[in-house]
């Protein structure tokens, strides 16, 4: 994996493919490179940035109207010139690129080694290459055919997007389990593994399915499944807009999404709270509800910060709704046969929505009966798709490798669900149900105040930038908030960091305790205040550095920390939503003062589109 961009149409490709390409940095990748298709074929690749490619084709400038690009993030073999896409067969019928994992490369690549095909790099998309090369110069077929018969041979997930030289006028596309979006224009189409580089030419796109192939030429395309069954395409509309893409005055993302949050909340529940601010209704779940008022467990599905969120959605239906709740990594979920019934209600959590092992999880629950509901921040991705129904975020699109607003409308939509089921159970009242409304109403206000006073964390942070170890400590609503602030530290600034519930401290961490062990501590008032106060004098006893965050007024954990952060009082089912928004600062003050790249850290990719 990581980004795929593809033009055919009567402008000029190659500053499509580049611009294309830089809007896909966001994913993260290691290498880079193009392909472009006029009299002759013209592929350059290399490590490295969108930029060192296009110094390595500066000076050779290549006209023509159809092309490829692709940023790849490093599965089969090193990063390295040679391993970065394009790829093209042996023979230089077929040019591809590919986002994915064929897990039945080695014996393919065996069988075709046999049969006189030689292989100049490491990856398994060199194979797939080869193989469609193999089945159309024996079969005797289209380029088209080709494609469709090598993919049937193909074992894992692809998202691939192919030229033929003999076929120099066609862009042939196919998907399973990476997801692909193509751009329709007027005599021109767009490709890409998501929305953002088709933004600024059309907002006019079709969403490829699992098994589908799209046959495009400059003035059709074609849509059928793997096994030739056409299919007639849904021409959908984008709600994006191409200023959200941009960095608005913002040194990175990252800091651009922080900042973000009080209006990306306040978008996921604006039209879902009545007007005159009593009733919630969340229109993904009129279908269901019944199925979900009367559920006998919940579990929820996520990956790394979403399985954050799902842990605080463990504490929100479990105190609203009371209905037993189950967090699973969706990694772990898929693969241990998990005991699943009707009367189950599985929910997914994904910010891109094509989460590789949270897509499968879906689908086993599907299989299994029960009811399956997706929390999506992108329209029109898979989950949402094959989900029984569920809730958008609403949180734009979120360009930072490392979550920050994607959590908070993650947090929004649980907690907007737990008080609706909760009401419908009636283990809410009216004054309760109207109370949380009220509250929730009130944290993008709350989160302002917060951001407010983002100068004092970073003071704050000049002060551990050079420290190799953090705990972060919670109870209760703010220990998976721990989790993630632990995460975010460790994802861009490279400083090893742990989350844990504050009381777990004494059976193993605190032997990590000393005086050059900063722990914070997440320490709102609230019915463990007393407990959470018991847990600083114990850190403290240590010689550690204490970072507290507390509510505002404060007086006794003041004089235990070292050092304090105030956020506002808020009901604790929403103080996930504030007590994070602290240390999503402190990691970013940090590793910009490492000299770390914030937007693209190192190994990582925006969505994990294979396993």
């Amino acid at each position: 994996m990581c980004g795929i961009v593809g033009y055919i149409g009567y402008r000029e490709v190659y500053p499509i493919l580049i611009n294309g390409l830089k809007r896909l940095e966001y994913r993260g990748y290691d290498s880079a490179g193009i392909a472009i298709l006029n009299s002759e074929s013209h592929i350059y690749k290399c490590k490295g940035k969108v930029s060192d490619l296009e110094k390595h084709v500066s000076g050779n400038p290549i006209h023509g109207n159809i092309g490829i690009g692709h940023t790849r993030w490093a599965t089969h073999g090193e990063p390295n010139d040679t391993n970065a896409h394009p790829h093209q067969s042996t023979g230089g019928k077929f040019i591809l690129i590919h986002n994915g994992i064929i897990e039945n490369y080695v014996e393919l690549k065996g069988r075709l080694k046999n049969l006189g095909f030689s292989f100049k790099s490491d990856t398994d998309s060199e194979v797939l290459a080869n193989l469609i090369e193999y089945v159309y110069l024996n079969g005797n077929v289209s380029a088209e055919m080709a494609v469709r018969l090598a993919l049937s041979q193909v074992e894992g997930a692809y998202g691939v997007v192919i030229m033929c030289t003999d076929e120099p006028d066609k862009l042939i596309a196919a998907r399973k389990g990476s997801p692909l979006v193509i751009g329709v224009g007027n005599d021109e189409y767009f490709l890409a593994s998501d929305a953002t580089p088709i933004v600024e030419y059309t907002k006019s796109v079709i969403y490829l399915s699992d098994q589908n192939v799209a046959i495009i030429t400059r003035t059709e395309l074609v849509l059928k499944t793997l096994k030739n069954i056409p299919l007639t395409p849904t021409i959908q509309q984008l709600d994006l807009d191409i200023g959200e893409i941009d960095k608005g005055g913002y040194e990175h993302f990252m800091l651009k999404e922080i900042y973000e949050q009080p209006r990306s909340i306040m978008d996921t529940f604006r039209g879902r709270i009545t007007t005159q601010g009593t009733e919630l209704h969340l229109g993904g779940l009129y279908q269901v509800i019944p199925r979900l008022v009367e559920a006998k467990r919940i579990i929820i599905i996520g990956c790394g910060t979403s399985w954050h969120a799902g842990l605080v959605g463990e504490y929100l239906f479990e105190d609203l709704a009371r209905i037993s709740v189950e967090v699973e990594y969706a990694s772990e979920f898929r693969y241990r046969h998990p005991i699943l019934d009707k009367d189950d209600v599985v929910i997914a959590i994904s910010q891109s929505g094509e989460t590789a092992d949270t897509l499968a999880a879906v689908r086993l629950a599907k299989d299994a009966g029960a009811l399956v509901l997706g929390i999506c921040n992108v329209v029109g991705s898979s989950i949402p798709r094959e989900t029984d129904g569920g809730v958008y975020t609403h949180a734009g699109p979120e360009i930072g490798v490392a979550s920050t607003k994607a959590f908070t409308a993650q947090v929004t939509v649980l907690a907007m669900m737990a008080i609706l089921v909760g009401r419908r159970r009636n283990i809410l009242d009216d004054k309760q149900y109207q109370h949380y409304i009220d509250e929730l109403k009130e944290i993008p206000g709350k989160i302002e105040k917060i951001l407010e006073h983002a100068g004092e964390i970073q003071k704050l942070a000049e002060l551990f930038k050079y420290v190799n170890n953090f705990l972060y400590l919670g109870r209760g609503y703010l220990f998976p908030v721990a989790l993630e602030g632990a995460l975010k530290l460790k994802e861009i600034s490279y400083i090893h960091a742990e989350g844990y519930p504050a009381a777990e401290m004494k059976h193993g961490p605190i032997a990590l305790i000393d005086l050059n062990m900063p722990v914070v501590v997440l320490a709102i008032k609230d019915h463990s205040y007393d407990k959470i106060v018991s847990n600083i004098q114990e850190v403290k006893a240590r010689k550690a550095n204490i970072i507290a965050v507390v509510n505002e007024g404060d007086t006794t954990i003041k004089q235990l920390a070292n050092y304090t952060v105030e956020i506002p009082e808020a009901d604790a089912i929403f103080s996930p939503l504030l007590a994070v928004v602290p240390l999503q600062l402190m990691s970013y003050y940090i590793a910009v003062m490492r000299g770390c790249n914030v937007d693209q850290p190192r190994n990582l990719a925006k969505s994990v589109t294979v396993e």
